[in-house]
């Protein structure tokens, strides 16, 4: 039984500690691989990156800037048509600011022409992603809808108008007032009531700084309203 002892020592402690040890260092010498392969992932994401925003990005925003800039100079010169179709092409060649403000120029040029649908179309490429500006555009998509008596996708539009313009002074009673209209136009006249009052009740100076008489569209509705 010594014999057998003598040729199949058992581990000592120190036999145990050099053991795990070894498996310690393989463990990070593998993980020291993982990131060292980590690292250089990332450094090449980081390589594409740079190439995308200085070869890429920031020439086309050079570009497309340009291509806006002359359409805003052709507007200028009175030529409509012209800043137009250049406008047009600065939607469809570029992205980036430039070109979402091209296109809702378009739209505007085109609501301007009587091209009401066309306006439409051009507006569903628009990111309205601005408070004022975007509010502006909803409220042109409902403008545009107006015209064509299309008045409860105007009514949409008015609604988004409003939420956007995050309760401005100047501008949410504006679009408040043209909901009202369409409202009104639909014979709907205790909806119209409603706003016409929701106006008055948090925009106060709105009606005297634009010498807008409040009162006497809130008696127009509550008379036909029957109140």
């Amino acid at each position: 039984m010594a014999e057998k002892d003598q040729n199949n020592p058992q581990p000592t402690a120190l036999d145990e500690v050099n053991r795990d040890n070894q498996e310690l260092k393989d463990k990070v010498t593998l993980s020291q691989k993982y990131i060292m392969w980590g690292m250089i992932a990332l450094s090449a994401i980081a390589v594409i990156v740079l190439v995308y925003i200085f070869a890429v990005r920031n020439p086309g925003i050079k570009s497309a800037d340009e291509a806006v800039g002359q359409a805003d100079f052709t507007l200028a010169q009175g030529n409509d048509s012209l800043a137009l179709a250049q406008y047009q092409q600065v939607t469809n060649e570029y992205g980036y600011d430039a070109g979402n403000r091209a296109t809702l120029m378009a739209a505007t040029l085109l609501f301007q022409k009587g091209e009401y649908q066309q306006a439409l179309d051009q507006l569903k490429n628009y990111d309205a992603k601005e408070a004022i500006v975007g509010a502006a555009a909803y409220s042109l998509e409902g403008d545009c809808y107006v015209n064509l008596q299309k008045y409860p996708e105007a009514l949409k539009s008015y609604d988004k108008a409003i939420s956007q313009s995050d309760d401005n002074q100047l501008y949410t009673p504006l679009f408040m007032l043209k909901k009202a209209t369409v409202l009104r136009e639909q014979k709907d006249y205790k909806a119209e009531l409603k706003v016409l009052e929701a106006i008055k009740a948090k925009y106060p100076n709105y009606g005297n700084a634009y010498r807008l008489d409040i009162d006497k569209y809130i008696a127009r509705a509550k008379y036909q309203a029957g109140e």
